[in-house]
């Protein structure tokens, strides 16, 4: 019960207030089952176990706040996790917060200490975490990450409504003379809350730095009767060419109850014949391990624009 009412973790004074002592701490760590996570905060291994990069991020982060207490905010990319943010290509090893209490900067431990000027009203509560603005936070995590990690983040922002085009270019303008955010003027302005997935982000993302045409978003494809059979990730109307970013998370959330993985992939590959059939398009698809040769992904996407005019 602690461990659920204190963010999934426990401290070692709970347990020890519980019957637990040293050897007991020793003996359930050594078996396993518990996790020290980071120094005095524990976890039960069958919930840290199952839980992804920033998953334990969050966990991690929630601690952090319990030690360190008023004196500081979740920012940066421990920030944007918080408000939901997706994130990819970032270092989560370390918990980042901004202090509030005029502290100063620091690395410590698995804590990096920012220093930066807060109004009363950048500070907010979500889910139980005090955190700093939402627009703040993804601009300061992609500021000091790659462009294709800030497109990601940026795009996410706007996606789930954490933050508008407006607001998001209003926090940017103040922020833009601060360190590391001047090379986030392009990224600023090629966020789209119309990407809906860390893939199609970076789809967008390959397309730019391999200088082709920027596809449309969410292109809508309908039937002669006007009725909306598709949505297709991306789009190159005056090329003619469909695209799609396949991942493993697209076909679980069109996993239905009693579906095995075969029909989904069936019944994606007749989606895809309808709407070739509709539209007289092309359609190129794109999976993860694409991402990992940009130059053959983008030759290869090339190639179809070309043979689609």
């Amino acid at each position: 019960m602690l461990a659920v009412a204190n963010g999934h973790f426990f401290t070692r004074a709970e347990a020890r207030d519980l019957g637990y002592d040293d050897r007991d701490v020793a003996r359930l760590v050594r078996h396993r089952v518990w996790v020290r996570f980071r120094r005095g905060f524990y976890c039960f291994a069958d919930v840290w176990d199952p839980l992804d990069d920033v998953g334990r991020h969050q966990v991690r982060s929630r601690a952090v706040l319990r030690s360190l207490g008023s004196a500081v905010a979740l920012s940066h990319v421990s920030g944007a996790i918080a408000h939901g943010v997706s994130v990819w290509g970032v270092d989560l090893r370390r918990v980042h917060v901004t202090r509030l209490d005029g502290g100063p900067g620091r690395i410590e431990g698995d804590v990096v200490h920012h220093e930066g000027f807060c109004l009363d009203e950048d500070v907010i509560e979500i889910a139980g975490c005090r955190a700093l603005q939402p627009e703040r936070c993804a601009l300061e995590a992609a500021s000091r990450t790659s462009s294709e990690s800030a497109l990601v983040i940026l795009d996410s922002l706007l996606c789930g409504g954490k933050a508008d085009v407006d607001t998001l270019m209003r926090r940017f303008e103040l922020m833009w003379c601060w360190p590391f955010m001047r090379s986030l003027h392009i990224v600023v302005r090629m966020a789209d809350g119309r990407a809906q997935s860390v893939g199609e982000s970076r789809g967008r993302h390959l397309c730019w730095v391999g200088r082709l045409p920027a596809p449309e978003l969410q292109f809508e494809v309908y039937d002669a009767s006007g009725t909306l059979i598709g949505v297709t990730d991306w789009a190159w109307p005056a090329h003619g060419l469909l695209g799609e970013f396949d991942g493993r998370v697209k076909y679980g959330r069109l996993l239905k109850p009693g579906m095995d993985a075969g029909a989904v992939v069936f019944a994606e590959k007749e989606r895809e014949d309808l709407l070739r059939d509709v539209t007289g398009m092309r359609m190129v698809r794109v999976i993860w391990s694409d991402y990992d040769r940009p130059q053959v992904t983008a030759a290869r996407i090339r190639r179809r624009l070309d043979k689609a005019c």
